[in-house]
């Protein structure tokens, strides 16, 4: 064909050519998208900051499932898309210096996928050793509780049960079963002892008493008028709480408060008042008179006022504190009765009266048991009697320290009982579900049948379960801080823990405690007076249980 004739058919050639370019440019442009969706979508979700589509989160959660790798949060994995956007911009400058010249868009693409292979063996190598490490973690904190373990039955085994009454030894040491604990049994009327479980735990080490020191904080701000009749305090967020709510919940912040107000000079001599800091008389031998703080002053004061910084306390000093808080202010001397003539003719031996006005033991008493029916301690429910308590939680002497102290029944108290448990199953209020199957083993010769009367009210038949456990939640702090240093851990132990605590000691998980449950706060009488007719319960609502428990209404105070 001559062209030059042509000039028209030559253009048409010319733009036939240009079209066949134009299009086998957008053939590899679209495969090459296709190969880098991948990457694309990287870029794209770190162009947004970050945010991760549905489709993408899905991807990640299965990856989380695959070959042993960790599924991130969505901050961490905009935290690690945005050090990979980094050290892919640091890569490619330094290519483009090396070679002198910019990339072109298929060199820059080849060179990422290179990059992001090898950046994913690094990252699945790092989370592979980072798993080996936790791993390693795991195992040693499991060898360090089973160590305990075992120190606490040697213990037990070498035990002086001269005197101690063998019915009750027998139902605390299989409450406790293979637990590292101490467990003290005693009567708290007259000072006599019944058994002491771990004597060597008990009796000769102190502990942190975490939560527990919140029953010296409570008498210090009642005696001091700190704490006054109808005075609520704000939690810091929706609620306001008395004194009631705050034992049972174990709220932080609420004694922090008072112990502020009531000062650091005082409150160490309520606590030396109520027997701590100084050995309790009793006769064993090499007994700890465990600690309390010389000084603190600022937040300091605030803070041990509600996890007991600094002071120790042994099984035998609150075992003789709450004693003292059921009998009226008797402290006395703990003693276990050797041979059968003192066994037939004990005598209570009193160590002083507590200088306290007795309203303030009776105020104490509503927020104890709120505790055990509703409250951080509910593990140690039990129908048959009612329970008074106090828990505590907390890291100290080197591990998890759990500890509930308490006394039943709260009309006519014939039994109290001290729980201290170290290692990862304590954080779990253990010691109140230990306490409580004591209870229950004993219950046929020690317990006393009690039905008070059920009252009900307007809130409570507006939210029979939501706002109780929404509050409930906003005001348990001890369980709150538990939460937050056990998140980790619990994520990979707490399966194997529970496995290991059911197969060794089953009656402790007899009755499990629901989340939400459905008890309801209770005002209970506090005088030991001969007990009077009790009135019929009252009509409850539809939506409540009717399990016998004791409850308390309180006014909605949001």
């Amino acid at each position: 064909m001559n062209f030059k004739s042509s000039p028209r058919v030559a253009r048409v050639v010319f733009s036939l050519f240009i079209l066949f370019a134009l299009i086998g440019s957008v053939t590899v442009e679209t495969s090459a998208r296709g190969r880098h969706s991948r990457g694309r979508a990287a870029r794209k979700a770190e162009a947004r900051g970050g945010r991760l589509s549905k489709r993408e989160r899905r991807e990640l959660a299965r990856s989380g499932r695959r070959g042993g790798r960790v599924h991130l949060s969505k901050r961490e994995m905009r935290a690690e898309r945005q050090r990979d956007a980094r050290d892919q911009a640091a890569y490619l400058a330094k290519l483009e210096k090396r070679a002198g010249h910019k990339l072109s868009k298929r060199e820059r693409a080849a060179e990422m996928r290179r990059f992001g292979s090898k950046h994913r063996r690094e990252m699945e190598e790092a989370r592979r050793r980072a798993e080996a490490a936790r791993q390693a973690a795991i195992a040693r904190q499991r060898a360090i509780d089973e160590g305990m373990r075992n120190e606490a039955e040697s213990n037990i085994a070498k035990d002086n049960t001269v005197g101690e009454d063998l019915e009750v030894r027998n139902a605390a040491v299989a409450a406790l079963g293979h637990h590292a604990g101490t467990v003290v049994v005693m009567d708290p009327k007259t000072g006599r002892v019944y058994t002491v479980v771990n004597q060597d735990w008990a009796l000769r080490r102190g502990f942190k008493p975490c939560s527990t020191i919140k029953l010296v904080t409570g008498v210090a701000g009642l005696c001091e008028k700190v704490i006054q009749p109808i005075e609520t305090v704000s939690d810091g967020s929706n609620y306001r709480i008395d004194l009631t709510d705050a034992l049972a919940y174990s709220n932080n912040q609420y004694f922090q408060h008072i112990g502020g107000q009531v000062g650091f000079d005082k409150m160490v001599s309520y606590a030396r008042e109520l027997g701590l800091g100084e050995k309790t008389g009793i006769n064993y031998v090499n007994e700890s008179p465990g600690r309390v703080p010389l000084f603190k002053s600022g937040y300091a004061v605030n803070h041990m006022s509600s996890h007991g910084d600094d002071f120790e306390v042994t099984a035998i000093q609150l075992a003789a504190l709450v004693s003292a808080m059921s009998n009226g202010g008797r402290l006395l001397v703990p003693h276990v009765p050797r041979t059968v003539e003192e066994n037939s003719t004990f005598k209570t031996e009193l160590r002083r009266r507590i200088n306290i006005d007795n309203d303030a033991w009776k105020r104490m008493v509503p927020g104890m048991i709120g505790a055990v029916n509703y409250g951080s301690g509910k593990k140690a429910y039990r129908p048959e009697q009612t329970v008074a308590g106090k828990t505590g939680t907390c890291i100290g002497q080197g591990s998890w320290l759990g500890l509930f102290t308490s006394y039943a029944p709260v009309v006519n108290p014939r039994l109290a009982i001290v729980v201290i448990t170290r290692g990862a199953d304590a954080h779990g209020h253990l010691p109140a579900a230990v306490a409580g199957n004591i209870y229950r083993a004993l219950s046929s010769r020690f317990g006393t049948q009690i039905n008070f009367q059920i009252a009900e009210g307007s809130d409570d038949e507006a939210t029979p379960n939501g706002g109780r456990d929404k509050k409930a939640s906003a005001l348990n702090e001890e369980a709150k801080e538990t939460k937050a240093a056990t998140e980790a851990e619990e994520n990979s132990a707490d399966a194997a823990d529970k496995a290991n605590t059911a197969t060794a000691n089953p009656s402790v998980n007899d009755s499990p405690v629901t989340e939400k449950s459905k008890v309801k706060t209770t005002s209970m009488p506090v005088d030991n007076k001969p007990k009077t007719p009790a009135k019929a319960p009252a009509k409850t609502g539809g939506n409540d249980s009717n399990d016998g428990r004791p409850r308390r209404i309180q006014p909605n105070q949001q």
